[in-house]
């Protein structure tokens, strides 16, 4: 299949306007790069302030005050989801980011960060002091879960020691809050009141306190609670059972179809008329298989905002100024695009090997890693799939990252020297089929998420990419929740095309991925338990970067750790990253107190939105 078969027949605006993003340079990628075609969509002043909520105390409840203008009640915003939609609504047991988004909808943390300086700033929390490696958090009196029961330092107490430290569903938190092998201590001074102790000096430590916190008296009145922890807040839920601190609650959930949110009667922010926020009535999620439906989903305007892909972004600015939407250019992406390798040369309980062992071979061999790497047309990605709405990507860190290493420059497609490497490690072509020196042909397997059409291209493409070196690619596109336990569980996989969400402000947050036993160490995952006694060179040195970067307070010294964690992932290439899209999105007018920002994207702030009648 040649090249040509992958090119969408477009329009001749759209030609024109990707003519400009190609890049003249032969050598190598700057990650500075700019991407001209996303140009044609104006960028919003993301340096426009946006003004943190401020306390205000009304009989005795320190309410959150919306400083934003004051707007109408009523109505509902409908979005959309891609693929099969939630798999729990409980925040603590998540695992893929829908579920964790609408999780979060019914959950607040005792903080969060304004939308556009990334600083920490109050949420549950009514105040927090830092006094050495002590963090006092004083809560909101008066505020109240959704059955009247007040939020107090117990539920907090309750959430970090029962649940985070005890390592219950998902255990990203409390992997990342480690700290020489030991957890923070959490003490209630009051009923509202808590400190909280690292043993050292911890830069990360206070935005992970956006941790949702959990209902006490309502997890606990579960039978067998913690035997049963995976289950609580399941897809299966009755909404009514739900108690939950949220703007926003479970009203229904249509397996494939929606996810109905209503407004929360007595949530605890108010606009700056004292009326209790959100505006909004419902927010529902639509359920769409893929990104084409989508698109026809927000054509037909069941759906009132969307990301905008490829051609998809000229057309729609083209018809913008008659049009009831607004389309916003948020500039790079803060989640990245890979294709992962498996380096698991390790055995199962029945004593087979999760990867053959010819492919344990290949996999492990830097220079057949480096060789794939050379092989990909990131190019032919950028302007094939993503429309020239992209630029290559090269390192582990987005590039809109405050740690990213601009060092790394990346490189040009190049076969002559993907072949080169090949040939170091005794790989020959016989017949345009590669071989390695043993004689057994390169062939493996090659996955990603059905129904994200954008992986699925990448997927095709690649496969052609890697044909022209002679090698076999079996392209399987699977359903998620059977890729995701491949990957974290029984590990019987070759390559992955994935992607994860990111922290342009926190590298620390990448831990699980890095980490020798993180969670989400996806090319040489462990099993739970395992001991890590088998770490690579690099490996090792990467536990060591993620322990030490995260003890420096000083940004220029937590630098030069995080540099080099990048390059040591762009050496090892053990993640091959793919290209970085530009966020573009659009929303319809009628919708106010929108201010979409690159790092929280455009519906950060439900609970002020509010429709214009």
């Amino acid at each position: 299949m040649k090249k040509a078969l992958y090119f969408i027949i477009i329009t001749g605006i759209v030609i024109l306007i990707l003519s400009f993003c190609l890049h003249k340079d032969t050598s190598s990628y700057d990650t500075e790069i700019k991407c001209n075609a996303c140009d044609t969509v104006e960028k919003y002043p993301l340096n426009k302030i946006f003004p943190n909520p401020k306390t205000v105390t009304i009989k005795g409840t320190d309410y959150l005050q919306s400083q934003l203008p004051v707007g109408e009640f009523g109505g509902r915003l409908i979005t959309s989801t891609i693929g099969e939609g939630p798999k729990t609504f409980n925040p603590f047991t998540a695992k893929d980011a829908t579920s964790s988004q609408m999780a979060g909808m019914m959950y607040d943390g005792l903080v969060t960060s304004n939308p556009v300086t990334g600083e920490v700033t109050p949420k549950l929390a009514d105040s927090i002091k830092i006094d050495g490696n002590n963090y006092i958090i004083k809560l909101r009196h008066g505020i109240k879960w959704s059955d009247g029961k007040p939020i107090t330092a117990d539920d907090v107490m309750f959430t970090w020691k029962d649940i985070v430290f005890a390592g219950l569903g998902n255990t990203s938190v409390r992997d990342s809050i480690l700290v020489d092998g030991k957890l923070p201590q959490i003490k209630k001074l009051d009923n509202y009141t808590v400190v909280f102790t690292v043993p050292k000096p911890f830069a990360p430590f206070l935005r992970q306190l956006t941790t949702p916190i959990a209902p006490k008296h309502w997890f606990t009145s579960i039978p067998d609670w913690e035997k049963s922890f995976d289950r609580i807040l399941a897809s299966t839920v009755k909404p009514d059972d739900i108690v939950y601190s949220g703007a926003f609650h479970l009203k229904k959930y249509v397996p494939a179809q929606r996810v109905i949110f209503e407004r929360n009667p007595d949530y605890y922010e108010i606009n700056l008329k004292n009326q209790k926020l959100p505006y909004l009535n419902q927010v529902v999620y639509l359920i769409v298989g893929d990104l084409n439906n989508e698109i026809l989903k927000f054509e037909a305007k069941e759906i009132d905002t969307i990301g905008l892909r490829g051609s998809t972004v000229a057309r729609y600015k083209a018809k913008e100024s008659q049009s009831d939407y607004a389309i916003y250019n948020l500039g790079a992406d803060t989640g990245t695009m890979f294709l992962a390798i498996n380096l698991n040369n390790r055995k199962n309980e029945k004593n087979k090997p999760y990867v053959s062992p010819n492919k344990q071979k290949w996999f492990s061999d830097i220079n057949f890693r480096t060789a794939i790497d050379y092989a990909i047309d990131r190019e032919s990605l950028v302007t094939n799939i993503a429309q020239g709405l992209a630029v290559p990507l090269f390192t582990s860190e987005s590039l809109n990252g405050i740690y990213l290493n601009k060092n790394i420059k990346g490189h040009k497609r190049d076969l002559n020297i993907a072949r080169k490497y090949l040939a170091k490690s005794g790989f020959r072509l016989k017949n345009n089929i590669l071989y390695d020196k043993y004689g057994n042909k390169v062939e493996f397997d090659l996955y990603t998420n059905a129904g994200n059409t954008e992986r699925e291209s990448i997927g095709v493409m690649i496969k052609q990419d890697l044909a022209d070196l002679g090698i076999t690619v079996n392209f399987k596109p699977i359903e998620f929740n059977t890729l995701v336990n491949k990957l974290t569980n029984s590990y019987d996989w070759d390559m992955s095309i994935m992607g994860l969400t990111g922290s342009p402000l926190e590298p620390h947050n990448g831990k699980n991925v890095w980490a020798s036993n993180g969670t989400l160490h996806l090319f040489n995952q462990r099993p739970v338990g395992y001991q890590i006694d088998d770490r690579l060179v690099w490996e090792k040195e990467l536990d060591n970067i993620f322990e030490q970067g995260a003890l420096k307070l000083n940004f220029a010294d937590r630098k030069k750790y995080y540099d080099r964690y990048q390059e040591i992932v762009y050496n090892q290439r053990p993640i091959v990253y793919l290209y970085s899209p530009t966020r573009i999105v659009a929303i319809r007018r009628k919708f106010k107190n929108v201010y979409p920002t690159t790092l929280s994207g455009i519906l950060y702030n439900i609970e002020e939105i509010w429709i214009e009648k």
